[in-house]
């Protein structure tokens, strides 16, 4: 395929990589990241292959929503830096080919942000508007409680405005009411801003609350909230052509694709598949990819230039909300089977490697699965090398520790006493005296080596993410087999979910199969068939060549 394609609608074959500046790396000895120490770091990422650096909230705030409660939506957090150190690590990451997407979080505000403390001083207040106001909670106040162990009501009484607000989230947190003008132009004023800065795109926050109007009392007449995110699109095509919005969305995969803009296009570029996230773990504790393929098969289309996120991870709680309640339940057992390991009776708030057991095999074919599966892969800090999570962290925060550099003090992270760290260190098996980049880069069986090695791949792949996603038919249960095919490029691809060694048959075309993970080629029959023995947890890629093809493979 012509690789200009790619390089115009970069985020459909982008590597993105998520980081918290406050836990990546500390400069200057105070127990904070801040952003000099990402640009300190950027050459890591070029060396992992990254494409796309996603940066968690760095706005002003209390920090009582780890950066998502904003007192400043154009404001760099003094702890982090400024301004300048922001250029600075747009620059650093544009001069080794790494765009810089930040997090929009304009669903709500904190309740110290300017805009609420005037709205609730004073009816008269040119604010007031800003926010979602009632006397008196509606009947339904109790229900859609995102953060159940945390609120038992969705609208809180506020002395000094004398009305209840609405907070989809916390009480500290309270909602932008979007259905107002100048609401909405304000977050067109905030997207504006830090583009010009160069920022490459956005990770819109919550975007279905962020849509919802139901709160206002004539939410019955208002214009279709989709409207506005056709509008924020097209703001941003015209200023800056080649940016992208990615979205969090949440829901079942017909509503998702009415959030891509449906058949148009014109709304979100990217959206999370989170059905497909929850579906892999499904399949992870059943040994049988079966749930996992049954996702795949679900899944619409996204729009011609949209594209799906793939992911194993992210920073928040790993969500099962889409799961029965028995489905669920068997991921709780076989993954977080303590209540300590248990979110919301939703989610985990563990890492992957823990949950796997360390068992690297099984490791490296997920991660293997994560690149070779339709659409962009999201890596979340840390699982480059294997990172576990810290229980004694609360809540979601406990998959948020110190990055781990190497096996020194604070793990390389920073200079300070551990007592004045942003988050204390992961200890034991997977802290970092176990795991850490240093160590890692010097290992060529490490899971970071192997992470790179399937980014390069990947890269060198356009098909995976550009092509036809075809599942294999076959008669082992516990392979995962897939065919993705564009203009005239062919791979195969074999995931084993089980413990024991397997032998498959796979339909594909004649040719020679040249593998991509490792040296070596297998003939296809002259029936078209390819016979592969997978070993326990094995995952292999395989392009298939025919005389005349000029890959450099």
């Amino acid at each position: 395929m012509r690789l200009t394609e790619t390089a115009d609608v970069w985020w459909k074959n982008a590597v993105i990589y998520c980081l918290d500046v406050e836990t990546y790396f500390d400069t200057d000895g105070d127990g904070s990241g801040d952003l000099g120490g990402v640009g300190q770091r950027i050459d890591h990422l070029a060396d992992l292959g990254v494409t796309c650096l996603w940066l968690m909230p760095f706005y002003p705030t209390p920090d009582r929503d780890d950066g998502y409660d904003i007192t400043d939506f154009y404001g760099v957090d003094p702890r982090l830096g400024t301004h300048g150190d922001l250029v600075e690590l747009i620059t650093l990451a544009r001069d080794r080919g790494i765009r810089v997407i930040v997090d929009l979080v304009v669903n709500h505000t904190s309740d110290q942000h300017p805009w609420f403390q005037s709205a609730r001083a004073s009816r008269e207040s040119p604010y007031r508007g800003w926010y979602v106001w009632r006397d008196e909670p509606p009947a339904n106040q109790h229900e859609g409680i995102v953060f159940p162990d945390q609120e038992t009501s969705l609208w809180e009484y506020d002395d000094e405005a004398g009305q209840y607000y609405l907070h989809q989230f916390y009480k500290h947190q309270p909602d932008l009411d979007i259905a107002n003008a100048d609401v909405r132009a304000e977050i067109q004023r905030v997207i504006g801003f830090w583009s010009e800065l160069g920022i490459s795109g956005f990770r819109v926050d919550a975007v279905p609350f962020l849509l919802d109007t139901t709160g206002a009392v004539d939410a019955g007449s208002l214009p279709d909230p989709h409207d506005y995110l056709r509008d924020l699109r097209a703001f941003l095509d015209r200023r800056h052509p080649q940016s992208m919005l990615l979205g969090e969305v949440n829901l079942k995969y017909p509503d998702v694709r009415r959030f891509f803009g449906d058949e148009d296009g014109d709304e979100l570029t990217m959206c999370f598949d989170f059905i497909g996230m929850q579906r892999l773990y499904l399949s992870l504790a059943r040994n049988d990819p079966a749930s996992l393929v049954e996702a795949l098969r679900e899944r619409p289309p996204a729009a011609e230039q949209g594209q799906w996120g793939t992911f194993v991870r992210n920073h928040d709680e790993l969500t099962l909300d889409k799961l029965t309640d028995a489905e669920r339940q068997e991921v709780f057992d076989a993954f977080g089977p303590d209540q300590d390991m248990q979110l919301y009776g939703r989610g985990l708030r563990r890492r992957l490697p823990p949950m796997l057991g360390n068992d690297q095999a099984r490791l490296k074919m997920v991660y293997s699965l994560l690149f070779s599966l339709p659409g962009t892969p999201v890596l979340f800090y840390g699982e480059e090398i294997g990172m576990g999570e810290n229980l004694s962290i609360e809540g979601r925060a406990a998959v948020r520790s110190p990055m781990q550099w190497t096996d020194g003090p604070n793990g390389g992270f920073s200079t300070a006493d551990p007592e004045h760290l942003a988050a204390p260190l992961t200890e034991g098996e997977f802290g970092p005296k176990h795991v850490n980049v240093a160590a890692q880069r010097r290992d060529p069986d490490s899971l970071l080596n192997w992470i790179k090695l399937l980014v390069r791949r990947y890269r060198e792949c356009p098909e995976l993410s550009w092509g036809e996603c075809t599942i294999l038919e076959h008669e082992s249960p516990t392979v995962f087999a897939h065919r993705s095919e564009h203009e005239n490029g062919v791979l195969i691809t074999a995931h084993n979910f089980g413990a024991e060694a397997v032998q498959v048959k796979l339909q594909v075309d004649a040719g020679t199969a040249v593998d991509l993970l490792r040296d070596g080629s297998t003939k296809v029959n002259g029936d078209g068939t390819l016979e592969l023995e997978l070993e326990p947890y094995a995952a292999r890629w395989l392009r298939i060549v025919r005389p005349g093809d000029r890959y450099l493979l």
